[in-house]
């Protein structure tokens, strides 16, 4: 790293509506740097966003315009080499100076980057974080998903790959301090936004309330995951140096109450470092809480953006808990990029004005299995299976010209070498697979577990199975006999195949709630197959998110009664049950639900791969009894995301779950096509 960084600002006039040009970093002394130091705190004082009184005008200048530019020296603020833990993250006020954030003592600005350890395969957690460090970044920031680590009621699950402590302390021993958002709710594109499915089974629920039922939900939960929390923190001697109070409540602010019902709940179960809310710059207002730190996410340096913060806390450094460096994808919409150079440029904006930031995402990873969330703007969409988000890391933790830019700008700005990159992890393409056996969905009815026989249907979540905590994902088979045909007519969530036996009539889903049913001569076997394609994670819509048939099923108005219903969870425990089945030779063009089974055939030292499917229609994919996800032709992404690391030796087992009609070869190839 060499001495003598400026800052050059391109550009020719700024007033007081526009934000400057964008700010570059040069590696050598000059005259421009001198010009440049001397003239910024003019210009970026564009950056203060508009207000009504002299006294937030102050306040709006003093937090956005730049502190001559000096080196970042943070190698002795460590987790491994702090050794007094007597003060935490504080916030600082002085005369003269810009409010900003001490750790021990010693003034600290976070470099933050984003990764979910439920996301990425374990195995590859070290590789994610050694990666985070040598960016430059000195902070992860993580979720934590409720409905993954209680799927049940009182049933806990930390282990394997959602063992948060061994995530936290090896973050510590990579030497990065940590930012924890236990929510209860976490949004996160996660399937209710991260809460878990049997909350529905109350009917008078009200998800991000004081209700109640929900509190002492919460309560429990917290009982469990804090304890685990606690010993991580700072002053505890481990790398938890902030927790968040729940996520963007402010655009959703239901409850006056509840945000300081969670603050008191952290509170009460040890948590002793310095808490924050998190906002759009929109919702500040609404989200924030006395006394706590007020943060805002955001896509791009605007001044505006600060306007609600200045608002609401006075003498505090800016944090920007999301830096939106890209976004998700729906099915069906196209795919989400954002420019690398824009990136760099308000990274770099952030750091000049001495602004704290968390980028969101560093490295997205995958939403394995059924874990994805939904939006509703007048139409359900499905998040897809990748969460890729075009983050800092590819989805394979893969280097990206952002990365690369970001190290750049980082490496000139602090004052020790960063460490060296770690090797990519290679990538190999593997023999086509062709599925040589299939089950038609039929035929496997009776490998799934027992069914539940019931005069009415029953929502997914309300189903009496797994220690009555009702099913989370998957799909639900309702099935009963009718004798006559005419105007069938069902609410379902999300979407729905039926058919007459084993014939396919027609669909039901969003915005399809009828469906002509042609005459018939004797009784059939009316079957709703439907499928929860990911419950809404964001807005008041998280309330009405129970899946399958959701009330009565009437043929001209008349209710139907007697159903038998299937719940296919599509676990690994059904999977090895289906290894005993008599599967049958793949029939060309078959057409309806069906499992196929093929081989795919790894070599001696497996690598990251990502299938393709190019005539497949829709469904899922398990490679040796794993859930990869969900594919589909609507696009936009077209390859699923293998992981070496869950592939055995030379043969592994492959199972397609195609909802339409058979295809032909599994491809596999070396690089994503999303």
């Amino acid at each position: 790293m060499g001495s003598g960084t400026a800052l050059v600002v391109q550009g020719t006039s700024v007033d007081s509506d526009k934000a400057p040009a964008s700010l570059h970093i040069s590696l050598c002394f000059s005259w421009k740097r001198i010009v440049c130091i001397f003239f910024l705190p003019v210009i970026l004082s564009g950056f203060a966003p508009r207000v009504k009184d002299k006294e937030d005008l102050i306040f709006a200048n003093a937090q956005l315009q730049p502190a001559q530019y000096s080196m970042f020296n943070w190698s002795h603020l460590t987790p491994l080499k702090l050794m007094d833990r007597s003060v935490g993250l504080q916030t600082e006020s002085r005369v003269g100076s810009k409010p900003y954030f001490t750790l021990g003592g010693h003034k600290f600005l976070i470099f933050g980057g984003s990764i979910h350890y439920f996301r990425v395969p374990r195995e590859y957690w070290r590789d994610r974080l050694l990666k985070l460090k040598a960016c430059g970044f000195n902070t992860l920031t993580t979720y934590v998903p409720w409905n993954l680590h209680e799927p049940q009621r009182g049933k806990f699950d930390f282990s394997g790959n959602l063992d948060l402590e061994a995530f936290v302390l090896m973050a510590a021993e990579i030497g990065l301090w940590v930012i924890l958002r236990p929510g209860p709710y976490i949004c996160s594109e996660m399937d209710l936004g991260g809460l878990p499915s049997w909350l529905l089974q109350d009917p008078k629920m009200i998800l991000r309330t004081t209700y109640k039922g929900f509190v002492e939900a919460v309560n429990k939960y917290f009982d469990h995951l804090i304890s685990r929390v606690v010993p991580l923190q700072y002053r505890k001697r481990g790398p938890i140096i902030a927790v968040q109070v729940e996520n963007e409540y402010g655009s959703f602010a239901e409850d006056k109450d509840y945000m300081p019902y969670i603050q008191k709940a952290l509170l009460e179960r040890g948590i002793v470092e310095l808490l924050m809310t998190s906002d759009d710059a929109k919702h500040v207002l609404k989200g924030y809480i006395e006394g706590v730190l007020a943060t805002i996410n955001m896509n791009t340096f605007q001044m505006n953006d600060f306007k609600q913060l200045s608002q609401v806390q006075r003498n505090k450094p800016i944090m920007v808990m999301e830096f939106w460096v890209g976004w998700f994808d729906t099915w069906g919409g196209k795919h989400m990029i954002k420019n690398a150079e824009d990136v760099e440029d308000t990274v770099s904006k952030f750091i000049t004005s001495e602004i704290s930031f968390n980028v969101y995402m560093f490295h997205g990873g995958t939403n394995f299995g059924f874990m994805n969330g939904a939006t509703y703007f007048g139409k359900h969409r499905g998040v897809v299976t990748s969460y890729d988000y075009d983050a800092v890391l590819t989805e394979a933790g893969d280097y990206t010209e952002k990365y690369f830019k970001l190290r750049k700008l980082f490496g000139s700005v602090v004052a020790v070498h960063l460490p060296p990159l770690p090797k990519l992890s290679p990538k190999a393409e593997y023999p086509a697979v062709k599925p040589s056996l299939y089950l038609p969905l039929w035929d496997v009815l009776q490998y799934l577990n027992k069914p539940v026989i019931s005069h009415t249907p029953v929502n997914m979540e309300s189903l009496p199975i797994n220690n009555g905590n009702g099913q989370s994902y998957g799909l639900v088979l309702y099935e009963t006999f009718i004798c006559c045909g005419g105007s069938l007519h069902a609410n379902v969530q999300d979407t729905a195949q039926v058919f007459l036996n084993e014939k396919n009539i027609g669909l039901l889903g969003d915005g399809i709630k009828k469906l002509n049913i042609p005459k018939i001569r004797e009784c059939q076997l009316l079957r709703i197959l439907v499928e929860n394609q990911g419950r809404v994670n964001f807005s008041w819509k998280i309330q009405d998110q129970r899946k399958g048939l959701t009330g009565s099923v009437t043929i001209d108005n008349i209710p139907l009664n007697g159903f038998i219903i299937y719940s296919l969870e599509m676990t690994m425990s059904f999977f090895e049950r289906l290894r005993s089945a008599t599967w049958k030779p793949v029939q060309k063009n078959y057409s309806g639900p069906a499992f196929y089974l093929g081989t795919l055939k790894a070599g001696s030292s497996p690598k990251d791969t990502f299938l393709r499917l190019l005539n497949w229609n829709y469904g899922f994919v398990f490679i040796n009894g794993r859930n990869l996800g969900r594919y589909s032709i609507i696009g936009p992404q077209e390859t699923l995301y293998l992981p070496g690391t869950w592939l055995h030796p030379r043969d592994n087992e492959i199972i397609l779950f195609e909802k339409r009609k058979s295809g032909s070869y599994i491809q596999t190839i070396d690089e994503p096509k999303l």
